[in-house]
């Protein structure tokens, strides 16, 4: 079996943590691969982490939650169990802790189940022009820092169905209702149902509110035109694009799904409970 192990070096006690993953692994008879920057005695090394995902059977991000969304879109990609070791101070979509890393050996023999988590297909288009990209948590669209706020419109299956005036709008996938949209006020939304929010970012209107769509749902937004060069759309905070009153973005479930590895069964509002105190 091949398991390739994606490192975030930054954070603390990573590396140390990783040898103890890649002994557990090696005697257990496993090919672990990682990436041509952090690598530790005893590993296969690639140049890049899409292919080190593209090569192995299992992948294992060592890092917090956004080590594994960094990840989950080639994980996605390439249709490959995903599992994370929370080095992070949430932790949310990581599985196990450092203090369980003996479960890993589970990994070998099968004994593990899948969650399927849904991800959401962006497009921005303008014209004959069109970009898409993949969200694990959410795609925003946003003032620049120094603007007031913008009127975002947003439509489902064609047809505007309301505006908003606010800093921003974000779309955000169940996996991401614990992330960016719960810190704009959105519902916490369990993780394995499949359905897209919207969650404005401090909204200028009392009756402005959180709304559910289903996962079969296609839903658009505009920014009107008096905001142009004052927009921008980031995806899972990365992708940091400029949109104007031209351009369109298109949001739907996207065809991929995220595959994540579970060895340690956690009640997901008990997990809640528990990481907000944590952080309180």
């Amino acid at each position: 079996m091949k398991i390739g192990l994606l490192i975030n070096q930054e954070k603390k006690s990573a590396v140390e943590v990783s040898e103890k993953i890649v002994a557990i692994l090696s005697d257990g008879g496993a090919e672990v691969l990682t990436e041509a920057c952090c690598p530790l005695d005893g590993m296969t090394v690639f140049s890049t982490a899409e292919d080190v995902i593209r090569a192995c059977d299992i992948a294992v991000t060592v890092g917090g939650d956004g080590t594994i969304i960094h990840n989950a879109k080639f994980a996605a990609l390439y249709q490959k169990p995903l599992l994370g070791v929370n080095l992070g101070r949430i932790g949310f979509v990581a599985n196990i802790e450092p203090d369980e890393l003996g479960e890993l050996k589970r990994l070998l023999s099968g004994d593990y189940h899948i969650q399927r988590r849904m991800l959401l297909e962006i497009n921005k288009t303008r014209g004959e022009d069109s970009v898409t990209y993949t969200a694990v948590n959410e795609a925003v669209i946003h003032r620049d820092s120094l603007s007031s706020m913008v009127d975002i419109s947003v439509g489902i299956s064609g047809e505007r169905i309301i505006t908003y005036r606010a800093d921003g709008m974000l779309f955000a996938t169940p996996t991401g209702s614990t992330a960016y949209s719960f810190s704009a006020g959105g519902p916490v939304i369990e993780p394995d149902m499949h359905c897209i929010l919207l969650t404005p970012v401090c909204p200028h209107a009392l009756s402005s509110r959180q709304v559910v769509f289903g996962e079969n749902a296609v839903l658009t937004a505009r920014v009107q035109q008096r905001y142009d060069h004052k927009c921008y759309m980031t995806v899972d905070g990365q992708n940091y694009v400029r949109i104007s009153s031209e351009d369109t973005v298109t949001v739907k479930k996207s065809s991929l799904e995220l595959q994540l590895i579970i060895l340690k069964e956690k009640n997901f509002y008990t997990l809640l409970n528990e990481k907000l105190k944590e952080n309180s």
